[in-house]
């Protein structure tokens, strides 16, 4: 009897924290807002428009479709890199889309949206620093920024590097200029925006012609939240299916773009 008692208060528990996992959704309708979390530092995905002073960018029209299509408000918050998980974990977003690696390692933390971009991680040099590809790196200082996968990823291609962080990539780009670094490792599409920033002073620097890395990115959900994963994958799959999806590449990353990069590889589908 008392083993009986034991699986019917289990059986009990297992389906009151179904219902609280189910509500999520339901939740966020009910109060009429999305909490996004977003970088807000990381043009061309979430940056501020200098001439608007509005949070604008790749990510952020992500998360304006995921609201339109839930038929809520969406509320941006900024986060570091480093926080942008414990903030989701602690409730304190209900998504992220703040140019998020998905890894296998982070499955165990939060689930993952479908791919919405593919990226390589790439290393930014001054072109008088004699180096010229990956292994130079050995025994170098190398900027970065904090709590994403460019640490990890530089300590595996060259361990003898040193790895100095920065709250913000803007922050550790800048450590480069001023000879804090060797070089500056990120997101190839950040990396090319840094070389854009610089204007004629790009001359004097170089990316290197191996990544670090090829990696996935996709938005960020808390563990378990099924019915809005379904909904921001729904969402995803509409994007690419309108023309959507491209569309929002060319504008933040193609052609008529700052960046002007080369046309897009991958799409919004698994």
């Amino acid at each position: 009897m008392k083993k009986t008692g034991v699986w019917a208060a289990a059986a009990v528990l297992a389906l009151a924290w179904g219902s609280a996992q189910a509500d999520v959704l339901a939740d966020i309708q009910k109060k009429g807002e999305i909490v996004v979390g977003v970088l807000g530092t990381d043009e061309p995905n979430s940056f501020i428009d200098p001439k608007t002073r509005e949070l604008v960018g790749y990510d952020v029209d992500l998360g304006k479709a995921v609201a339109q299509k839930i038929g809520v408000k969406p509320v941006f918050k900024q986060l570091t890199v480093a926080a942008r998980i414990p903030e989701l974990q602690q409730g304190h977003v209900d998504l992220l889309a703040a140019s998020l690696t998905h890894t296998k390692e982070r499955e165990a933390q939060l689930d993952f949206s479908i791919t919405t971009f593919v990226t390589g991680q790439t290393v930014l040099v001054k072109k008088s620093s004699g180096i010229n590809d990956v292994p130079d790196l050995a025994g170098k200082r190398v900027v970065t920024v904090k709590g994403g996968t460019q640490e990890p990823n530089t300590k595996k291609a060259v361990p003898t590097a040193t790895v100095i962080t920065f709250d913000t990539a803007p922050q550790a780009f800048q450590a480069l200029q001023q000879g804090k670094g060797a070089a500056f490792v990120n997101d190839d599409k950040s990396v090319v925006r840094a070389l854009v920033q610089l204007g004629d002073n790009g001359k004097d620097y170089k990316i290197l012609p191996s990544n670090l890395s090829i990696e996935p990115l996709a938005l960020g959900i808390k563990k378990g939240e099924s019915g809005l994963k379904q909904a921001v994958d729904s969402t995803l799959r509409e994007l690419e299916a309108s023309g959507k999806a491209e569309a929002l590449y060319e504008q933040w990353y193609g052609q008529k773009s700052p960046l002007k990069m080369p046309k897009r590889n991958f799409k919004f589908d698994s």
